[in-house]
């Protein structure tokens, strides 16, 4: 891993007044390959790990399931799991690993998740998830946070949402992202949770109103940077989901939008040959392009060329024997000068 990690993430932004701009935990997506790309397009965004079992980091194969590029820092390991002795081994082991913060996961409500007793559903045992959080404080010097809903099922948002940031935030989390709806553990699926239950965004702003020296982020929905911006007016932070993963070029205007950066024609150039030379790597220790570029379908969308671009990325890259020249094909379908005017 590199060793050219950022201090204690929170601590530089309460020192900064910036705020913490982050691409959310997402399951199936947010791998390695799709957080490195994403490091290519923002040098300031936090990017985070799907959601990774705490028992699977004690007894499974850690290099498969925690290995990252140093290039992502800084990076976020989200854990999933109720018991506070296997969560504090589990950040330890996060920790070595090079990650710069460990998250727990208070927000999935998938039945995988129900299942073992964790995710959404711990929205109904604070208690427990204070404990959680008091156990890896005590276990890692890195922040430790919280991704959580507002409730879940019938549980009224404002104790529900209050009595979870209470406990946790006295048993030492350096910061609490909330996902600005509930969830419903019956009747929805994942897809569904994340579309259905509206939006309550002014639910958010009441905890960061409340809790004015604490960091409270929020998620949910924003699908711009303008959005992201509005929401910084009331909160710490916010993070981009699918927004952020089906149209990444949004990512390129980050750095200058919120971090003080001078705004620059972004580098397409750049961004191709690191991501063949990545490409290469991957596929000479047995892995496939396709790996790498499923991420990387979204990039130029809508600019002259998009839909060449897509087709090569979604069949030519997934052909057997296929290389980082792929690539290179489906980069030369863009018209860049559009592209450089649109990330501009």
């Amino acid at each position: 891993m590199s060793s050219q990690k950022p201090a204690d993430l929170y601590a530089e932004v309460r020192k900064s007044g910036f705020p913490v701009v982050a691409v959310a935990p997402m399951m199936d997506w947010t791998d390695r390959h799709c957080r490195f790309f994403h490091r290519q397009l923002t040098r300031r965004t936090l990017l985070y790990t799907e959601m990774v079992v705490a028992d699977a980091v004690i007894h499974g194969a850690r290099e498969r399931l925690l290995g990252f590029d140093g290039a992502e820092h800084p990076v976020a390991l989200q854990l999933g799991g109720s018991d506070p002795r296997k969560l504090a081994e589990a950040a330890v082991i996060g920790e070595a690993f090079g990650y710069d913060e460990i998250n727990l996961n208070v927000g999935c409500p998938s039945d995988r998740v129900q299942s073992g007793t964790f995710g959404a559903c711990l929205m109904k045992t604070p208690v427990l998830v204070a404990e959680c959080i008091a156990a890896m404080k005590a276990a890692v010097t890195i922040p430790v946070t919280v991704k959580c809903r507002i409730g879940v099922d019938d549980q009224n948002p404002e104790p529900a949402l209050d009595t979870l940031a209470d406990g946790v935030l006295t048993a030492g989390t350096d910061a609490l992202w909330v996902h600005a709806r509930k969830a419903w553990l019956e009747g929805f699926s994942p897809k569904e949770n994340r579309e259905i239950p509206p939006l309550d965004y002014p639910r958010v702003y009441r905890l960061k109103a409340r809790m004015a020296n604490q960091f409270i982020g929020i998620n949910g929905g924003i699908q711009s940077l303008d959005q992201a911006e509005a929401h910084l007016a009331y909160v710490d932070g916010a993070m981009l989901g699918r927004s952020a993963y089906h149209t990444p070029g949004i990512l390129t205007g980050i750095d200058a939008t919120f971090y003080g950066e001078a705004p620059v024609a972004f580098d397409y150039a750049a961004l191709m040959d690191a991501m063949a030379a990545y490409a290469a790597r991957h596929i000479e220790k047995g892995g496939r392009l396709g790996h790498v570029t499923r991420h990387m379908v979204g990039l130029f969308h809508g600019l002259p060329g998009a839909r060449r671009y897509r087709q090569t990325l979604s069949t030519d890259a997934n052909r057997p024997g296929a290389g980082p020249e792929v690539l290179k094909t489906a980069f030369a379908a863009i018209d860049f000068v559009a592209a450089e005017t649109e990330a501009a």
